[in-house]
């Protein structure tokens, strides 16, 4: 039975739920095992680098702070955004198990765009702390607080939680009577939905909507803050104060371009050229992936606090004698 047939249940005369969708993944693509295999290493390296970020900031009480609260959210969501979506993708393709049956294919699609949509919003919280801190030093220490950030933070993850819950929950008015097969590597949205017989314009609409909170919006905002940043720098009457004060913000704008331009640019290709769908694939894949395990890198190498940090806990962990020693760092 091919996957465009595989069973449905009708649940009326007009609505029809699939017991299962079929996942594509590449067409024709030689050696594509090697790249699922590639996946598989960059989720190893992913849980690793977040793991030690998260490990490190919960032992050394120098990063209890709240510039390191949304380091911490940022790590804890690359790790459940690459967690979300690599093992079920290499689950799927390495041991060819296409077919997702329908709650699953929900779930997945939730999680995958949750974490995404979180990790988007805490950028533009990294922004805004870099932003008090350089337009108004002196008062950064009474704005930038632990409960502030918390509540910050929570509104990234509260919005994220809603918007992607109705963007989900709004397929289960879809009924799919044609065909079945998902043109992607995971149950994306936009190819979901499109697969559906009766009106999904609300899907459409909402599509667009979730798109503009997750990328358009934030942007905007980033753009924004380093506009006010760049204005301020502007002000500082002394070069090499300047470039110090610049360099706090160097870590923050390469992870920007990481998460942004792939996504910016598969959006200008899809719309200026006919895209392949390996090529679309193989960036969204990169985009969902690579921004979650390079976050941990460019935090560790170019942000002294954690270099300080790893070298303060290595050494305790030479030269302690007794667990009680942690209460140091």
């Amino acid at each position: 039975m091919g996957p465009e047939k595989k069973s449905a249940t009708v649940l009326n005369d007009t609505f029809v739920r699939p017991a299962a969708f079929y996942l594509t993944g590449f067409s024709n693509l030689p050696y594509a095992n090697y790249y699922y295999m590639f996946l598989c290493f960059i989720y190893i390296l992913t849980v690793l680098g977040n793991g030690f970020l998260l490990s490190l900031i919960y032992l050394v009480k120098m990063l209890h702070t709240p510039k390191y609260m949304i380091v911490f959210s940022l790590a804890l969501t690359d790790l459940c955004g690459s967690t979300a979506l690599i093992p079920k993708v290499l689950d799927t393709f390495l041991f060819d198990r296409r077919y997702i049956v329908y709650e699953a294919c929900l779930s997945y699609m939730f999680f995958v765009w949750f974490f995404a949509c979180v990790q988007s919003w805490t950028l533009v919280t990294m922004a805004y702390d870099r932003f008090v801190a350089i337009c108004f030093p002196l008062r950064y220490h009474r704005i930038v607080t632990k409960s502030s950030v918390a509540a910050v933070l929570l509104f990234a993850w509260g919005l994220s939680l809603s918007v992607i819950a109705c963007m989900a929950g709004l397929i289960d008015r879809l009924s799919f009577c044609g065909s079945l097969v998902v043109q992607s590597f995971y149950c994306d949205h936009g190819p979901v939905f499109r697969l559906a017989c009766n009106d999904k314009s609300w899907n459409g609409t909402l599509a667009y909507v979730a798109s503009v909170i997750i990328t358009g919006i934030p942007l905007i905002l980033i753009a924004f803050t380093y506009l006010c940043i760049s204005i301020a720098l502007r002000k500082i009457a002394s070069g090499v104060e300047r470039l110090k004060a610049f360099k706090t913000c160097t870590s923050h704008l390469i992870i920007v371009a990481i998460f942004f331009l792939p996504v910016m640019g598969t959006s200008i290709a899809s719309l200026t050229t006919n895209l392949h769908p390996n090529a679309r694939i193989i960036n969204s894949t990169l985009t969902h992936t690579v921004p979650s395990l390079l976050n941990p890198i460019i935090y560790s190498l170019k942000t002294k606090e954690v270099m300080t940090s790893i070298r303060k806990l290595n050494n305790w962990f030479h030269n302690s004698t007794s667990p009680k020693n942690i209460n140091s760092l």
